[in-house]
């Protein structure tokens, strides 16, 4: 095995290569990206340094850390790099995309070696690393005087732009938050430490900044509109009108420069009818955990609000308006192994989300997850997320699930398959089967 080879004994290595002998069927890439995801990156100070001369993590709209900002001192703050690609190693990885999420005490550290950056797993060499450049765009400024950065940030290598557009979220509190999300929080974080990190974002600086973006930049071909639920009206607008104007606005301006997302609430069908008829192409309703008494516990707010069967119905009923293809709800892959209340035991956890894969995928509907990391300041809290076994098996039944009903790629998520894949925070696009 690779790890007599390297000499590796550690605890993690010896994880990788069970999961690796355990699913040949899946790619060296999704194991090593996940664990990656759930355990989090640290980087040494060498490696900070090289990060200042590319793109930073700009945190769009969650944090996505292991540890909160105020605890990072001089560690990675705002210089941590916003992902890694990595490469080669004793694995022969072929590029991968990795989201950047700061964990101090991960195995996982990028460090300066021979004046090359490189991943190390406890302490031994595991891959080359590469970090995103800083988009030609990033050098403007605009006529706010706000940073482009802040208000139109590149994710995925470049492929998407992120728009949240609204940085705070109406469900509001313990009982009403969702317990994985620490959006609010992210948002008292960086404007506590002192970070440009405008509320509401204005419709006039989102046109401005895909102007620039339009005349500068090549490589971006998505952009996602999204921010927190609105239970109420925000400048005057139900929730469905208020993000309905940004499409609109872009796509009256720039007609099929970018595949148009949002990324909101299962909204009334009047709503999801406003989003459509505004320019979005694709819809994410998403349903965050599909066990019924979990969605009540940990989506207090939408289950409210909403209700969990109302829900999925919603998602059902967007299909109608946007075509199955186009409707790719999330669900946050892991949290249904949440303590006190969430799934102890790995395989009743799985059976639980592979129900959900199987009625949605059924409908023609394919959702898409990210990798539950536990947020500090979010209600979950400092708890351990799930065991890698998790995750690889999760990418098994996804996959397989995805290829028993013979569903089309996922579109606006740019290529699919290893060694192809620019979808950061989870190996959802890695594991997909390419010719």
């Amino acid at each position: 095995m690779v790890a007599e080879q390297v000499g590796v004994d550690g605890a993690t290595t010896r994880e990788l290569e069970r999961m690796m002998e355990a699913f040949p069927d899946l790619p060296a890439e999704a194991v090593v990206k996940q664990d990656i995801l759930r355990q989090g990156l640290a980087f040494s100070p060498d490696a900070l340094r090289v990060a200042g001369g590319y793109k930073p993590k700009d945190y769009f709209i969650f944090t996505f850390d292991l540890v909160p900002v105020a605890e990072m001192a001089k560690h990675a703050d705002f210089r941590a790099p916003e992902e890694i690609r990595m490469t080669g190693g004793p694995y022969d990885l072929r590029r991968t995309v990795v989201s950047t999420r700061v964990a101090p005490d991960s195995p996982y550290r990028v460090e300066l070696h021979e004046g090359k950056l490189a991943l190390n797993c406890e302490g031994t060499f595991l891959a080359d690393v590469e970090f995103p450049p800083i988009p030609e765009y990033y050098k403007h400024t605009l006529s706010s005087g706000r940073s482009i950065s802040q208000i139109a940030p590149a994710i995925e290598w470049g492929y998407l732009v992120y728009l949240t557009v609204y940085r705070l979220c109406q469900y509001w509190g313990r009982d009403e938050e969702c317990r994985f999300c620490d959006l609010n929080e992210n948002f008292r974080q960086q404007r506590a430490n002192g970070r440009e990190y405008t509320p509401v974002k204005d419709l006039e600086d989102i046109v401005e900044a895909m102007t620039l973006i339009h005349q500068h930049d090549s490589v971006t071909k998505a952009y996602t509109v999204t921010g927190g639920s609105i239970t109420r009206k925000l400048d005057g607008m139900r929730e469905g009108e208020f993000y309905a104007r940004f499409a609109e606005a872009i796509e009256s301006r720039f007609p099929g420069r970018w595949i148009p997302k949002a990324v909101v609430q299962a909204l009334p069908l009047d709503e999801v009818k406003m989003l459509h008829d505004a320019g979005y192409r694709i819809y994410h309703p998403n349903y965050e955990v599909w066990d019924a008494e979990l969605f009540n516990w940990i989506c207090p707010g939408k289950d409210r609000y909403v209700g969990r069967d109302a829900w999925v119905q919603r998602i059902l009923d967007a299909a109608d308006v946007f075509g199955p293809t186009n409707v790719i709800p999330n669900f946050v892959g892991g949290v249904e192994m949440a303590k006190p209340h969430g799934f102890t035991d790995v395989d009743q956890a799985i059976a639980s989300t592979a129900e959900g894969l199987e009625f949605f995928m059924s409908h023609g509907v394919v959702p898409r997850f990210t990798t539950w990391c536990p947020e500090p300041t979010s209600n979950l809290g400092r708890q351990d997320g799930p065991p890698l076994e998790y995750f690889i098996k999760l990418l098994r039944v996804w996959r397989d699930t995805f290829e028993a009903h013979k569903l089309p790629v996922p579109p606006g998520y740019g290529k699919p398959g290893a060694g192809n894949a620019e979808f950061s925070v989870s190996a959802f696009m890695d594991v997909i089967r390419t010719p």
